[in-house]
């Protein structure tokens, strides 16, 4: 068969596979990530059917979806939203960071991978899926609660050290010195900076260089901007996922609204093909020797998720319920996992790395909305039945302490008694 031929066959199977295993998603409502990284496994080697002609192509469109993610991730916010979760929240996201990213790292150097893996998978368990999170907030008509804005004050701090984490990332597994290393930071850092300031400055002149009324030059605009962008901070060993998601926060109003709805559908796709990439590089046997590993590591960071919600929505004066509630909904982790993960696969620092990942991602991605939805009302279950027991005990002791007291005092009177004989 020709080659053109088979590369159009096996590319729209696996599109229209993805269809279809996205709309069964939709109505198990829960995320689809979980069925298109399963699909990559089943499409990759020692899959049911691996792909050929379309393999090269896939990988293009998966790196276009990785850039596509993280330029929507920016649209969501302006500059200004990023500077002031910054100053007010960043001790919620201090507490994020160390309870959820040291579990990864712990976990890779126990099992011997070194220390470069251990900064790749402390930022697998660190990140929470936006994506799904967002959905579940949406699906469960929680987006006016008052824990609400903890939540996404979190996912914005997390989004922002993106920003930095990715280029030391791509400066450790591309194998660079601690000089070279430094560079690349100082120049992530400094890119940031600048793209924040002018953002705050002359966003509305930017976005006004940038917009049209025909949604065809607007879109034409902004994928060919952030394409660019993504290319030169790529050439500079920044990451190009930051280039993109600097590109959507120097964007703001109607032009980040309009690019946002003529982007979704091409992020939607290109998304789908990044996950089915990732999968094809995981080898499905690979999986069982890392599960008993994931599964441990998706009970401990799903309970320090709960943790870090639970104190942020506290510090933040919300109730018990909203505090469970927000510590539930930021259990899920999802597409920035694979992306990190897929960094340290490209580069061949571990084997083992990509199939726990995806295991990982897996669990949580599945786990995430089922603790959502049912933290709060177990957590109030449980202390529920805590509390008459506690005031069972609190009764206990006070009587044995009222007994000891009357003893107490009974000797007391007598031996005064026996003084006064």
């Amino acid at each position: 068969m020709h080659s053109s031929a088979l590369f159009l066959i096996e590319f729209g199977a696996v599109l229209l596979g993805l269809g279809l295993l996205g709309r069964l998603a939709g109505r198990l409502q829960f995320s689809p990530i979980p069925l298109y990284l399963l699909a990559g496994l089943a499409f990759g080697e020692g899959g049911l059917l691996p792909l050929g002609a379309s393999e090269e192509f896939v990988a293009i469109g998966a790196e276009i979806g990785v850039i596509l993610l993280l330029l929507m991730l920016g649209l969501e916010y302006t500059a200004s939203d990023l500077v002031s979760n910054l100053k007010t929240q960043y001790p919620a996201g201090l507490v994020d960071a160390a309870l959820n990213a040291l579990p990864g790292a712990v976990m890779a150097l126990l099992l011997g991978w070194g220390p470069v893996a251990a900064v790749v998978l402390a930022g697998v368990t660190w990140i929470s899926s936006s994506g799904v999170i967002a959905k579940v907030l949406g699906d469960l008509g929680r987006l006016g609660n008052r824990e609400t804005p903890v939540i996404l004050s979190i996912l914005v701090l997390e989004d922002l050290a993106m920003a930095v984490y990715l280029p030391i990332i791509t400066a450790l597994l591309a194998g660079v010195s601690v000089a070279a290393g430094s560079v690349t930071l100082a120049i992530a850092l400094g890119v940031a900076g600048l793209v924040l300031f002018l953002a705050v400055r002359y966003g509305r002149v930017i976005s006004r260089f940038v917009s049209s009324d025909d949604p065809e030059k607007l879109l034409l605009v902004v994928l060919g901007l952030t394409l660019l962008v993504a290319g030169l901070a790529q050439q500079l060993q920044v990451s190009a996922a930051v280039g993109a998601f600097l590109v959507g926060i120097a964007l703001s109003g109607e032009v980040a609204e309009g690019a946002h709805n003529l982007l979704s559908p091409l992020r939607d796709l290109f998304a789908a093909v990044f996950f089915v990439f990732f999968g094809l590089h995981t080898d499905p046997a690979s999986i069982p020797p890392v599960l008993l590993p994931a599964l441990a590591l998706a009970v401990v960071t799903a309970c320090t998720k709960i943790a870090t919600g639970y104190w942020a929505a506290k510090r933040a004066g919300i109730s018990a319920k909203g505090r469970w509630r927000a510590g539930g909904t930021l259990v899920a982790r999802g597409e920035f996992s694979i992306v990190i993960a897929g960094l340290a696969v490209t580069a061949g620092i571990e084997p083992s790395l990509g199939p726990l990942a995806t295991a990982y991602v897996l669990i949580l991605v599945i786990l995430g909305p089922l603790t959502a939805r049912y933290t709060q009302p177990l957590a109030m279950r449980l202390t529920a039945r805590r509390r008459p027991a506690a005031a069972a005990r609190a009764e206990a002791a006070d009587a044995a302490d009222a007994a000891v007291a009357a003893r107490t005092a009974e000797a007391a009177r007598e031996a005064v008694d026996q003084h006064r004989r």
